[in-house]
């Protein structure tokens, strides 16, 4: 405790440090206090019915990843996921279309580029996306809206407000990635998730000791020792650094050495790391979009792929998240082109011939430690509905697992990384020096 308040001195001692922390702090108030404002025209004490429907289901996912302004009806309420959703839909892009290929490649003005396409689909999508929420917010509370207006006369320029909103959350992010502590789009993510992390604790430790089934003081502790483990295994996950399995390490190596060092082919067991999670989650979200947020009237199926603590969502949920793993591998990881790479610098793996039969052999031993890592991704993603079974409220249990932990654990990471830098080119003893978070972390988006 005393080196870490010592370490917190170091940081204030630092001019630069301290404003890019007060920077930061400064923005992430700005943006919670958005979430608290309330679309003009819409009465906040008549949102019961709304709040009550974000309580559970997917719904009450959108509503964490937006830091609660969802149920409240603000103007931040569609937060920074269309944005994040755009950005994946560019990633694809760039993986599978040659001209966005060729624009990666150009550099800073590639990125520059695709930084706008980007923004522009984003602009698209608020534009589906926020009509769909104000419908669903007609449906839920249409009787919020003040009277003397219209609804077809409010969700025109209630749809300007929302989309303004989510693109002023962008501009915070950015904000915060210039002149802050950087990572600020995935920083605003893990200050709307960890705003609810409060509320859920007391209310999952309240249910444990009034409930008659509640399990007391022991099954709180168990929980808590069960979302200890799980934090644990997310931060292996998210540093993605785990080496090939030693049977096959062993083969994989080069006949030439670098300092009296033999190199290892660098294939990773979480090589995909958190994006298959991500794409995934917002696969399953389509179903909200198909029935504009409705329930009622839909079929069992589409019912059931709302609920995400259904047998059906999770079998449909891990199937995506084992396949993306697979995908994701297999276009970040081109056997043929490291074949190509170890053939052109005079390397060979022992018993194996170079160029097609090396490429196949990587391929095969790729697709082997894939198989694993893509199964431990998938138990991540479903322990929040295994939190469920242990009878676990529905808020907290969304910490168990799933996209909301590893974004908060490799925001943290990250974050503390950029303290870490700070402090230990100005000779500081930085936040890190167990080494256990170092060199790994990956960013939430």
């Amino acid at each position: 405790m005393r080196k870490f308040i010592e370490t917190l001195k170091n940081c204030w001692k630092i001019e630069d440090l301290r404003q890019r922390l007060l920077i930061t702090l400064l923005f992430t108030a700005i943006y919670r206090f958005g979430s608290f404002v309330v679309l003009p025209g819409i009465n906040p004490s008549m949102l019961e019915k709304l709040q009550s429907q974000t309580s559970g289901g997917l719904m009450s996912l959108l509503d964490m990843f937006s830091g609660g302004a969802f149920s409240n009806a603000s103007i931040f309420a569609l937060g920074i996921m269309p944005y994040i959703s755009a950005s994946i839909v560019m990633q694809l892009l760039a993986m599978a279309v040659p001209y966005f290929q060729k624009m990666q490649r150009e550099g800073e003005s590639g990125r520059k580029k695709i930084n706008w396409y980007t923004r522009i689909l984003t602009v698209f999508i608020l534009l589906f996306q926020a009509p769909s929420y104000l419908l669903n917010l007609k449906m839920q509370a249409g009787q919020a809206l003040a009277s003397g207006i219209s609804w077809s006369v409010f969700i025109v320029p209630a749809t300007i407000i929302l989309a303004a909103g989510s693109m002023f959350i962008l501009w915070l992010g950015e904000r915060i990635t210039d002149k802050g502590i950087g990572n600020g789009i995935s920083l605003i993510i893990m200050i709307g998730i960890i705003a609810r992390l409060p509320q859920a604790f007391v209310q999952e430790m309240g249910s444990r000791f009034t409930a008659i089934s509640g399990g007391g003081l022991v099954m709180f502790i168990v929980e808590i020792l069960i979302l200890y483990a799980v934090v644990c295994a997310s931060i292996l996950l998210v540093q993605g650094t785990r080496k090939v399995p030693v049977q096959y390490a062993k083969r994989l190596v080069g006949n030439k050495q670098y300092g009296g060092a033999r190199q290892y082919i660098p294939l990773k067991l979480f090589a995909a790391n958190v994006m298959p999670i991500i794409f995934a989650q917002a696969l399953m979200f389509i179903p909200l979009a198909v029935v504009r947020y409705q329930s009622e009237n839909a079929s069992w199926v589409v019912q059931s792929l709302m609920d995400n603590r259904s047998l059906l969502y999770n079998i449909v949920y891990v199937t995506l998240v084992i396949a993306f793993t697979y995908f994701y591998t297999a276009i970040t990881l081109n056997p043929t082109q490291m074949a190509e790479d170890m053939k052109r610098n005079n390397g060979f793996i022992p018993g194996v011939k170079p160029g097609k039969d090396t490429a196949e052999y990587i391929d095969t031993v790729m697709s082997r430690i894939t198989f694993p890592g893509s199964l431990f991704i998938a138990f991540i993603a479903i322990m929040p509905a295994l939190a469920g079974l242990l009878n676990v409220q529905q808020a907290f249990s969304q910490f168990f697992g799933g996209t909301s932990l590893l974004i908060l654990v490799g925001v943290v990471i990250d974050t503390l990384q950029q303290i870490e830098s700070h402090l230990l080119m100005r000779h500081y003893d930085g936040l890190l020096n167990s080494g256990h978070t170092r060199g790994g972390a990956v960013s939430a988006y």
